[in-house]
Order: structure tokens, then C-alpha cells, then sequence
């Protein structure tokens, strides 16, 4: 039939270079959870991960309707599963200005729980 392509072997193959390591950001925070649409429980493992990696606070961000969620988690975190290891550092509370091409202008409330453990 037809003859087999000729392709080169495994070895025969340039590699690619190494990619040089990235340097980290100063500006980047592995100890923050930014809280969505998910469950509240895969925030909770994911704040415990945030722990088991020796981060000593964990901030816990949502806006709109997660807000809720936030607290949720947070209390689920501090009363089941780091109960007398955990506490709440503070709270802030704002408003965000976002803005759409098909609503405009609108605020969005905004809160960060700031967890401590002990």
C-alpha cells in the first residue's frame, strides 16, 4: 500500500528548553478565598488549605449575594472545624461602582472577614 512517513524517534526529537521560574509577586496574597457561587463546604476546604500551608489569617472576600456565604463559611469554620482555634479579626464593609453597557452604573456591596488563628 502506502510506505510508512519517516518520523523521527523519541530521542531524535528536540526537547523543549527549560522554562525559567517565574519570581513571585510581591503583590500576590496566597491567603485570600474569594467566596462565589460554590457550596459553603468547598470554601471551608479551601480556607483549611489556606491553613495547612502556615498561613496564621485567611481573608475570606465576596460581594452581592456571596456575602452570606462568607458568613457562612467564616462560622462554619470558626464553630465546627477550627472551634477554639480560630477567630474573627475583623470586618470591613464597603460599596463597589461597577459598571455595565446594559444596566449602567450600580453599587455592589463588598465584605472581608479577616480570620486569625490562634
Amino acid at each position: 500500500m502506502s510506505e510508512k512517513s519517516e518520523r523521527p524517534e523519541r530521542s531524535e526529537r528536540s526537547e523543549r528548553p527549560e522554562r525559567p521560574e517565574r519570581p513571585e509577586r510581591s503583590d500576590k496574597k496566597d491567603n485570600i478565598v474569594f467566596i462565589g457561587q460554590k457550596t459553603a463546604m468547598n470554601y471551608v476546604m479551601a480556607c483549611l488549605t489556606v491553613v495547612q500551608a502556615g498561613f496564621k489569617e485567611i481573608t475570606l472576600k465576596a460581594r452581592g449575594k456571596a456575602i452570606s456565604r462568607a458568613v457562612d463559611v467564616a462560622e462554619i469554620l470558626r464553630n465546627r472545624f477550627m472551634k477554639d482555634k480560630m477567630t474573627v479579626k475583623s470586618i470591613i464593609t464597603g460599596t463597589e461602582l461597577l459598571e455595565r453597557q446594559d444596566r449602567g452604573k450600580f453599587s455592589v456591596s463588598t465584605i472581608d472577614i479577616i480570620l486569625a488563628c490562634l
